[in-house]
Order: C-alpha cells, then structure tokens, then sequence
C-alpha cells in the first residue's frame, strides 16, 4: 500500500504524536509499505527531517503555551488535502492528538476531498474529543460514566459539590491541564490551569479504584489491560515516560469483569459514532461498578501506548496492528464507494 502519515500538530500533544508516528513508520516500512511523512505545521518530511523529529522523543512535559502558539500561527491545515504525498496514497494513517487533530476539522477536509484515511470521521471525532457531550451520549446509551459538572458551577451545584474532584480541560487529551482538588480553596487554580489549554473546563467526580482500558479494532474488542501509575492519577508524566506506571495485559481479574469491560467498550465505541479502532478508558470503584471515563478516537502509539499493548495480549503485533487499522480503512471506502480506489 502507498501510506501518507499525518502527524505532529499545534496541540499539547504534538511530542506524542510524533513519536507514535515514528513507531508507525518504522513498522509499515518493514512489511514492505512505501510511507511518506507530512507534518501539518511543517509539511511533507524528507529523511532528514524525519530522523530529526522522531529522534527528539516525548519529555516530561507537553509544550509550553509559546510553543503552542508559535506551531499553530505555522500549521495551515486547509492546504493539506492539495498535497500530492495524500491525494496519491491509498489511505491516510493518521497519527495525531488533541482537538486540532482528533476534534474532527481535519477528517472533514479529507472527506471533502475523498482522500481515504483511517480512523473515525468527523463527527465521532467531535463528539468523542467534547468530553461534555461524550458522556451525555453515553448516558443516553445506559453507558455509565463518573458525575461532572461544567465550569462555571451553577449555584446549587457549588454549594454541594463533592470533594476530591478531577479538573480538566474537556476537549484535551493525555491528561494535560488535569488536576486532582481536595478543597474548594484549590479550585480557582486548577481552573485556571485547565483553560490554558481549553475555554471548556470540566469537573468530574474522583473516583477511587482501579482504572483498566479496552482498545476496539473494527468492532471487536481488544484485551483488557490494568493502569498502575505511580502517581495518584494516570498523568503526563505517568503516561510517556518508561517506569512510571505498571500495565498490565490481559488485566487478572475475574472472566465476567473482563468481558463487562470489553462489552462496554464496544457500546461506548457505537454510542460515540467511531468507527475503525479506538481505545476506551475506565474507571471501577471499590464497589466493583465500572465506569468509562473518555474514548479516545486516535489513541497513543508510542512505546508505552496502551492500544499495541492491548492487541499484543490478543496475538496482534505492532506491525499487524498498523497494517489491519490501514487495510480496514481501505477495504470500508471501497464498500462504501462501491468500486475499488484506482
């Protein structure tokens, strides 16, 4: 196949998906793939500056607001669907994070355009990446999901709000901007936090347990795999940086609870509209109720992703992994159009 990734971005993210994109490069190249790199702030990559990106790794740190700004004034993503690296390839692998690149803008070009690309469209993009209207459609479909409120707080809801909470911004992933709040005196600041990244700041309630995952790969779910970071949440830090968290594929716990998690995952897959592959995060308090927290529509692809981890504990690797998310991609446009690509 001829494979366009897309990959880095503006968003806090952007070290994410580049190193992800690396690892997805490296692996279709082996299976004999012809792969062409395009960075949406920087354009298509030569070998150069492939090395160079990949090289540079995830951090301890997303970008700072600077950074952020000075990438988005360069990144020009209306120009993307014009470039012959992706109107020549037989499908587009995207590996991007955040809202400009899962938040649905740039699938809306690709479809306006007929380019073929892998992942959800436009519309599960949005709604899975608003946390706010994610968890409404999954309370709408009997999905359960931890009590939030949105920023600012309605007067009753003040008055009685339920310490610890988690403050995040709700169109941003990878637990950036997250805080956990044990008072009301801490609230302004992890507020303040959260709309560096996002204007829309969630509340959601704390929910004291085990947090486990499901990745999804064309309607079947994946293995189960249990989160343990080191620190109290599942963080930046925890998420990117080797040895900071235990994970744990297939997760041990009971058959029943597993096939639970792994059905649930599949409704909050349909229930959000997605489509090709996902990953869908949960929480199960001390109670043993199982809760989804966020489905991400472009999950990690980096060394200690979640999503390859999942696939493995089902005789899945990483090369095959990327190879079936591209040829499901492929094979669902050619159904779709009812002719194969030329």
């Amino acid at each position: 196949m001829r494979i366009a990734v897309l990959t880095g971005g503006s968003s806090p993210e952007r070290h994410v998906a580049l190193a992800g994109a690396a690892q997805v490069v490296r692996a279709l190249r082996e299976l004999d793939h012809s792969v062409a790199v395009v960075d949406t702030v920087g354009g298509p990559l030569d070998d150069a500056a492939e090395q160079r990106v990949f090289e540079a790794g995830v951090g301890r740190d997303p970008p700072t607001t600077e950074e952020l700004d000075e990438l988005a004034a360069r990144e020009h993503p209306e120009c993307l669907p014009a470039l012959p690296e992706l109107r020549n390839a037989d499908v587009v692998f995207l590996v991007l994070h955040g809202q400009q690149g899962e938040g649905g803008e740039i699938q809306a070009l690709l479809d306006l355009t007929g380019i073929v690309y892998a992942g959800s469209g436009p519309l599960g993009s949005a709604v899975a990446m608003d946390k706010d209207i994610a968890k409404r459609l999954l309370i709408a479909a009997n999905v359960a999901t931890p009590e939030w409120h949105m920023w600012p707080l309605a007067e009753a809801v003040s008055a009685n709000l339920q310490f610890p909470v988690i403050v995040k911004p709700s169109k941003v992933g990878s637990s950036v901007g997250l805080s956990v709040v044990r008072s009301r005196g801490a609230l302004d600041a992890a507020v303040e936090l959260a709309r560096q990244y996002d204007s829309d700041v969630m509340l959601e309630q704390f929910i004291d347990g085990r947090e486990f995952t499901v990745g999804v790969l064309e309607e079947r779910a994946l293995a189960v795999g249990e989160i343990i970071p080191q620190h109290e949440t599942f963080d930046y830090e925890c998420k990117y940086t080797p040895g900071m968290t235990e994970e744990v594929f297939p997760a041990v716990i009971p058959e029943q609870q597993a096939l639970t998690l792994q059905t649930m995952a599949l409704q909050a897959h349909r229930a959000l509209k997605l489509r090709d592959f996902s990953r869908i995060d949960f929480m199960v308090d001390r109670a043993g109720a199982p809760m989804v927290l966020e489905a991400n529509t472009l999950p990690g692809l980096t060394g200690t992703s979640l999503l390859p981890q999942s696939a493995v504990a089902c005789g899945i690797e990483f090369g095959t992994l990327c190879e079936a998310i591209c040829s499901g991609a492929l094979r669902r446009a050619r159904e779709q159009s009812g002719s194969p690509k030329q």
